[in-house]
């Protein structure tokens, strides 16, 4: 017991750090989020649930969820999928392996600023490196950033260029975990590597995956920076998310109450993720 006490007393600071800086803006968040305000309590009014009534009969705001849900959705799949094959091919061992992986790994390393400024100038319509290298084999260049029905989808691939890394790595950590027995013995049995992938390696690798998921995808779901770097939001609101959304509420248009709610909304959505990923991630484990 005293052993215990003494590991709560140690505790205790970073347990009230934590909380002071994850608790208190919530806690905060969600008080304004039923008062119309500019900023803080000074002069707010108690409107009770109608931000939150406001907000869900707001065309802009249900268009930031479906491009909210279509990115993460899209992102997230897609890392996971590019992820896996690169785990899959790298886990084989070949030569030059070993120099492979840092160039795989490089764009995670590097700033969002930096992938955005990359992204840019290679999604420019006149001199960008997609384009002309359209043009060279006689198609047409596309307006990846200024198109409705293709700027989100450039945003989908500049986020799978950057994050796909660390999907990678996460699986490639989970594929060396599994003891190289189990595929000697799968062989012995005339077992095919489509066989053993299905059987072996994807069911040893599933709590990998689900990690990698619930990572990916809660990050994916608060996207802001790409949008903002690269599209602003638009055009119109073909690309604007609930954290871009949120930012106009609160910043440009100085509407806290509406803002803390859209708040609130995506840290609903977001614990939901969370929760579900979390229990199928225990029952694997409780399965193996």
């Amino acid at each position: 017991m005293p052993r215990n006490r003494t590991a709560l007393v140690l505790l205790l600071p970073a347990a009230i750090l934590m909380a002071g800086l994850t608790l208190y803006p919530l806690g905060r968040s969600l008080a304004l989020s039923f008062f119309v305000t500019e900023y803080g309590f000074d002069g707010a009014r108690f409107v009770g649930l109608l931000n939150y009534e406001r907000l869900f009969s707001d065309r802009f705001f249900l268009r930031a969820i479906r491009n909210t849900v279509s990115f993460t959705l899209l992102a997230t799949l897609g890392e996971l999928a590019l992820g896996l094959g690169l785990a899959l091919l790298v886990n084989r061992g070949f030569r030059g392996r070993k120099a492979l992986i840092p160039v795989l790994v490089a764009p995670f390393i590097l700033s969002t600023m930096v992938v955005t400024a990359i992204w840019s100038a290679w999604f420019h319509y006149d001199f960008g490196y997609l384009n002309n290298l359209l043009r060279a084999v006689g198609l047409e260049g596309v307006e990846w950033l200024s198109s409705p029905r293709i700027a989100l989808y450039s945003l989908v691939l500049v986020d799978i260029w950057q994050t796909t890394p660390l999907v990678f790595l996460i699986l490639l950590a989970g594929l060396q975990s599994i003891d190289p027995a189990l595929y000697e013995a799968a062989r012995l049995d005339g077992a095919g590597r489509g066989r053993i992938l299905w059987t072996i390696t994807l069911p040893l690798l599933l709590p990998h995956l689900m990690l990698a998921a619930l990572l990916r995808s809660i990050d994916s779901f608060k996207i802001f920076d790409k949008v903002y770097a690269l599209t602003g939001g638009g055009p119109g609101q073909a690309t604007e998310t609930l954290s871009m959304f949120l930012f106009r509420q609160g910043f440009r248009f100085q509407e806290m109450g509406a803002a803390s709610a859209t708040a609130m909304v995506m840290v609903a959505i977001a614990a939901v993720l969370a929760g579900v990923y979390a229990a199928m991630i225990l029952r694997g484990g409780k399965e193996g």
